[in-house]
């Protein structure tokens, strides 16, 4: 069962590189055509720097790699302690629902974009990891773990 528990976290890192292959895909042609080119980027110049410059659903790619780079660290850590201390088959659901939930919000963030909709996304995927973080509470701080 840890195996099926670790699944969701190492299709999420997958996914997170996908979109970061996307984001670049999406981002380094423009960013050539821009004026000046990428040799006009000022030193230490950062990606939000692109805002403005870069159309909104070019950026949308690049915000939504950061979103995976911010709320998904909790949930790794999550996982890890739940797969060590023994899931359940509803902890292996839950997990794969955070995952498909994530997976859904990054398509519609990087392609529709109407936060309406992407935040129902992501309430329900912070439910998700909320109930998972309860579970890895439980089976540590409360001695509920297998022995």
């Amino acid at each position: 069962m840890q195996a099926q528990m670790l699944a969701p976290a190492a299709a999420l890192v997958l996914w997170s590189i996908v979109m970061l292959m996307w984001m670049a895909a999406t981002r380094l042609p423009p960013m050539f055509k821009a004026p000046g080119g990428m040799g006009a980027a000022k030193p230490g110049g950062r990606g939000v720097d692109l805002e403005g410059v870069l159309p909104d659903s070019v950026n949308w790619k690049s915000h939504n790699y950061t979103h995976l780079m911010e709320q998904p660290t909790i949930f790794y850590p999550v996982v890890v302690i739940i797969a060590l201390m023994g899931p359940n088959p509803g902890d292996v659901a839950i997990a794969w629902g955070y995952v498909g939930l994530r997976v859904i919000h990054s398509i519609w963030q990087a392609t529709v974009n109407t936060v309406t909709i992407r935040f129902s996304l992501f309430i329900l995927s912070t439910i998700c990891l909320l109930l998972l973080a309860i579970h890895a509470f439980e089976l540590t701080a409360l001695g509920m773990g297998a022995a």
